[in-house]
């Protein structure tokens, strides 16, 4: 403990950035208690060191406030940590050798399960006969980047019964072939959950697919092996400078392992939980919305929202569109819910005070999901809510009037956008259609508008590294015939810090590098200001604080030491 009046850790000759309009820069940074207790030059810092106070030495080096995830599947990211990884992966030789390679490690594995699978991994539609060949004995199912659509082979679709088909929930396909058989491509999770189910993944699951606690509940054994799975998706955000968690999909559940988690001094940011709405819930089951919402209302653990899906995705052809898809006339997308059931929801959640936030991928999603803002503000009354739309990939340009009036967070993911970084500009784009180029993954015109904006991943759909996000907002491309929609490195910062902050309702205390916020900071190994976007996006983090505690150090990155060894100057 710091000696009273002392600060617990200061940093010097720092190259602060504090996303704090009345200081923006500074080169010193003291905490103590948990919070921010001053920042200034090293001279005014050290001041408030004392004996026990730990002084390092920041070397030049960026210090940000901690990253705000404003939209990952926490609990998800970190079940598949150890999946089959097939970001990249192209062509059939090369995705046969990944598959195979990975089974034979892994030979205990009930499915093997891979992640990232491109849709145009093949010259051809993936199919389970493409898969048989590949690994025909034991159940295999690839999940797409966007983990919409699933591939899976015949012995993984036959042991999870669903060879022959099934009924399903709006918006949810196993695609049938000529034959009366199952092609293998699964389309939304309804589709994909029995193979995944082979899988044991049912209680990491079920925030997803039903928003509720997982059945069976699991034993005392079980809850353990839970905590650990989600303590190593923890760490994992931790050495990504990441602090605060938005999570979008989630149940009771969740938050009991991340509260034991606490107990155990192992949570090591700050997480929000939503009741994930699913369409096999009721407006009854806004209870458990409700006692989640009272049950965990603090700054560590939070939940106070709910959260949808209105459609699917632009590449599996399910998100819902305001015209036809190019490649599919007289296609636009199913909805997962009519506009009169989806404004009762609304309605009914925005009555009890909770937030919204709605996957809307396409444009008539998007007017779907302002539609029922618009009409719960109308029986509710206008407060502010904040509720959110997830994605926005697509947008009828009429529409951003009614996000600024309303007063929705668009939270928008800018590793999504095709040929940023890490996902190709096709089939992407032209299932949009060039007509529509100009109206697609929009930054710049949604910021210009004033709808406040928070950027994050969707992982385990993209890379989690708030860095590689950074990068892929500053090189956004400028589609063909479109007007140019990046942002200033500065605005994308905001959006990764105090636009986060603000959409969870805690701008008045974290996103900033201000006295008395929390102490939750992230310290870059480099300069952020003098690198190129490539460059941001290859930085680490040397250092993440959570709450003035050190979640995460680089080893041996720091010449620090206590102040009592200091040599006076």
């Amino acid at each position: 403990m710091a000696a009273q009046g002392a600060a617990d850790i200061v940093f010097l000759n720092a190259q602060l950035r504090t996303m704090d309009v009345r200081q923006p820069r500074a080169q010193a940074i003291a905490v103590s208690g948990g919070r921010i207790m001053a920042i200034g030059t090293d001279a005014q810092i050290l001041s408030m060191v004392g004996k026990q106070t730990r002084v390092i030495d920041a070397e030049g080096r960026t210090v940000l406030p901690g990253f705000n995830e404003s939209h990952l599947h926490l609990f998800v990211g970190a079940g598949e940590l150890d999946h089959l990884q097939l970001l990249g992966v192209s062509g059939p030789d090369a995705l046969r050798d990944a598959v195979q390679s990975y089974a034979a490690r892994h030979p205990d594995l009930p499915v093997i399960v891979g992640q990232g699978c491109d849709y145009a991994v093949l010259d051809h539609p993936l199919t389970r006969h493409d898969l048989d060949q590949i690994l025909a004995e034991r159940p295999l199912c690839l999940l797409a980047a966007d983990h919409h659509t699933a591939w899976a082979n015949t012995v993984a679709l036959r042991q999870a019964d669903i060879l022959q088909g099934r009924a399903l929930g709006p918006g949810n396909e196993i695609v049938m072939g000529a034959d009366g058989l199952a092609t293998g491509e699964l389309r939304e999770f309804q589709a994909k959950a029995p193979v995944l189910a082979l899988a044991g993944t049912h209680r990491i699951m079920a925030g997803l697919a039903t928003g509720k606690d997982p059945d069976p509940y699991p034993d005392a054994a079980g809850f353990t092996e839970d905590c650990e799975i989600m303590a190593a998706g923890l760490a994992q955000c931790a050495r990504l400078g990441l602090t605060s968690l938005t999570n979008m999909d989630g149940n009771a559940y969740t938050l009991r392992i991340l509260d034991a988690l606490r107990a155990q001094g192992r949570l090591t940011a700050r997480v929000k939980v939503p009741f994930h709405y699913t369409t096999g819930s009721t407006l009854a089951d806004l209870d458990i919305a409700s006692d989640m919402a009272r049950n965990f209302c603090d700054d560590w653990l939070s939940s106070g929202f709910v959260k949808l899906f209105m459609d699917g995705v632009v590449d599996s052809g399910t998100a819902l569109m305001r015209e036809d898809y190019p490649d599919r006339p007289g296609w636009r997308g199913a909805p997962l819910w009519s506009e009169d059931a989806f404004t009762e929801i609304a309605t009914e959640a925005d009555r009890r005070g909770l937030q919204i936030a709605v996957h809307a991928i396409g444009d008539g999603a998007v007017n779907r999901v302002l539609n029922g803002y618009e009409a719960a503000r109308a029986a509710n009354g206008a407060r502010d809510a904040r509720h959110r739309i997830e994605h926005i990939e697509l947008i009828d340009r009429a529409d951003i009037p009614r996000m600024k009036a309303l007063g929705v967070t668009a939270s928008i993911q800018p590793i999504h956008a095709p040929g940023a970084t890490d996902f190709p500009l096709q089939p992407t784009m032209n299932k949009i259609g060039r007509a529509r180029w100009g109206d697609a993954y929009l930054q710049r015109s949604l910021a210009d508008a004033g709808i406040p904006l928070a950027f994050a991943s969707d992982w385990p759909v993209a890379d989690l590294n708030p860095l590689r996000g950074i990068q892929s907002a500053l090189q956004r491309p400028i589609y063909e015939g479109t007007d140019d929609e990046r942002l200033g490195l500065d605005d994308i910062l905001a959006a990764y810090t105090t636009g986060g902050a603000y959409a969870t309702h805690s701008e008045s205390r974290k996103g900033k590098l201000r006295a008395g916020y929390f102490a939750d900071l992230v310290v870059l190994n480099g300069d952020l200001e003098a690198a190129s976007p490539a460059e941001i996006g290859a930085m680490g983090v040397d250092m993440t604080l959570c709450g003035g505690r050190i979640v995460w150090e680089q080893e041996r990155a720091f010449q620090s030491r206590r102040a009592g060894e200091r040599q006076s100057s």
